[in-house]
């Protein structure tokens, strides 16, 4: 339908001519959910960590990056109650819902992302008219909102794309903490990706972020399951090295339509 080859007005129709692609894509295809409204979630946290550990400069890895949208988290503009953040002329602007609002001191403060990158099972290529139409592929149909904000970003990253490795993140991440400087805060962030994981391979993220973390400052964002047990919303839970300190500083929608500070 987003090719144009099948239409709403006749659903019957366009599974009986594609039946053929239709369990292939099913069958074959990973789903790919990377909802760049997130960002706006993930910003608070993010300089959180900054205010938290005085470090203005991060290197980035995002573990299940998908496009590589959420990696961009630095160059889209923001609005929430206490002001915006973000430069003027950004490509995208994100707003939602604040349930508890996020602290004006913090968006004061302007980190700076000396590089990025993702490592994912099955990276979208977003910079190809097929990778692009992939992603739209998995917006709900009538979610218009949410395929205008795709393309907006789509569209910035196609301007400077992203590093996207393919590959397993737990065997991928132990050679970029080798290789990281000392001049730079290392941020790992993983949104719902965490889930997919067994427990030996979580057992095996956690040794080889406690081991870095002894070796130099590495912090970690991620969703997580809420304090409370709620299987409805997440957890934006911060881990800051040296001292693994942790602690869930937000409760979001798992697509950041709104946000609850804590």
């Amino acid at each position: 339908m987003l090719r144009g080859e099948a239409s709403w007005d006749d659903v019957d129709a366009a599974l009986e001519q594609h039946a053929d692609f239709l369990r292939r894509f099913v069958a074959e295809q990973r789903v790919q959910t990377n909802e760049v409204q997130r960002c706006w979630m993930l910003l608070p946290c993010l300089l959180e960590l900054s205010r938290r550990t005085g470090w203005s400069t991060f290197d980035v890895i995002e573990f299940g990056p998908s496009a590589g949208l959420l990696l961009y988290w630095d160059r889209y503009r923001y609005r929430y109650d206490a002001g915006s953040w973000g430069d003027d002329d950004a490509p995208l602007e994100l707003r939602g819902e604040e349930r508890r609002p996020v602290p004006a001191d913090l968006l004061e403060l302007r980190p700076v992302v000396r590089s990025r990158v993702g490592v994912d099972i099955d990276p979208v290529d977003v910079t190809t008219d097929e990778g692009a139409l992939l992603l739209r592929s998995f917006v709900w149909a009538d979610n218009h909102e949410r395929l205008e904000r795709l393309d907006q970003a789509v569209e910035a990253l196609r301007r400077d794309p992203p590093s996207l490795v393919r590959g397993n993140f737990v065997d991928v991440l132990p050679e970029y903490l080798e290789r990281r400087g000392d001049d730079a805060l290392t941020v790992i962030m993983q949104v719902a990706s965490g889930g997919y994981l067994d427990e030996p391979e979580r057992e095996r993220l956690r040794a080889i972020c406690a081991r870095a973390g002894e070796e130099g400052p590495l912090a970690v964002l991620g969703t997580a399951q809420p304090d409370d047990g709620s299987h409805y919303y997440w957890g934006l839970r911060l881990l800051v090295w040296p001292g693994r300190e942790s602690e869930i500083v937000a409760h979001g929608d798992f697509h950041g339509r709104w946000l609850e500070w804590l």
